[in-house]
């Protein structure tokens, strides 16, 4: 089997170099077994995407020297696609009409201590006539997928996850999670779950602060029959306070480190010091 890893950041800030850890362990995945890695563009989310940005990343990876195979796909540019993904779950009757405000949302959410907290599942059990009558009403709303209905349509699941081996997924830890919204018409779990797929990714290496996806996405797959790619879950880097750093660590992007005159290497080699 020829594999295909892919680094799919959102064009929301500039790389840094928790970025490049996680697109130096797709690449070097890909190119050690004489595979493809792939570029893509998470960038549904037009409000926060921004041009300069997704231009910055692509200049970011050539200067790096992680160069992709073939064209980088933007996610919107094929919302048709992810709607009509959402038109077959809509078929099989597995999604619902959340009605509820973020604030509404977090009143009602609870969770043993430690746990994450999840969607309670407010409107799920609305009737359909109210539903309309929302609507019709033009109340916005986001489409959630009824998570304990879809588990007993898809039966047992599981996926290997390189860090730990067979993991039985449990798609009920992220609760009712949303699948479009009236601002998103598509959301990132649907999304990753139908281009990974098109576009044949084999493996997918990310951070480990996303492993909890993987049991909804496992479930997605599922429903959508298509294949479930094998999973690396990498660690975080930290700044020296222990903090996951982030787009706003703007001292620690690919941009500003370049402006400091650091080399590609240079900047490779703090990667993996910092990932050790």
């Amino acid at each position: 089997m020829s594999i295909v890893t892919r680094f799919a950041p959102s064009p929301t800030g500039f790389l840094h170099l928790g970025h490049v850890l996680s697109a130096r362990a797709g690449f070097s995945r890909a190119r050690d077994a004489g595979g493809r890695f792939l570029l893509r563009l998470e960038d549904i989310d037009a409000g926060r995407c921004r041009p300069e940005y997704a231009a910055a990343i692509l200049q970011d990876l050539a200067w790096l020297g992680l160069h992709w195979d073939g064209d980088v796909r933007r996610q919107s540019a094929h919302f048709a696609a992810y709607a009509a993904a959402l038109e077959r779950l809509e078929r099989l009757g597995l999604l619902y009409a959340c009605f509820c405000t973020r604030a509404e949302i977090l009143q009602a959410m609870s969770a043993p201590h430690g746990a994450e907290a999840v969607y309670p599942g407010t409107c799920r059990g609305l009737s359909a006539a109210a539903r309309a009558t929302r609507m019709a009403r033009g109340m916005p709303y986001a489409l959630r997928l009824d998570v304990r209905a879809a588990m007993a349509e898809s039966g047992a699941l599981k996926f290997y996850d390189e860090g730990i081996g067979w993991v039985a997924a449990a798609p009920d830890c992220l609760g009712d999670v949303v699948l479009a919204r009236k601002d998103v018409p598509a959301s990132y779990h649907l999304c990753v779950v139908h281009d990974d797929a098109l576009q044949g990714v084999t493996h997918v290496t990310r951070g480990e602060d996303l492993r909890a996806a993987a049991h909804v996405q496992v479930l997605l797959q599922r429903l959508l029959d298509v294949p479930t790619p094998v999973y690396a879950h990498h660690r975080l880097l930290t700044d020296a306070s222990g903090r996951r750093l982030a787009k706003r660590d703007r001292d620690l992007t690919i941009r500003a480190l370049r402006a400091a005159g650091e080399t590609p290497g240079a900047v490779l080699e703090r990667v993996q010091g910092m990932a050790v």
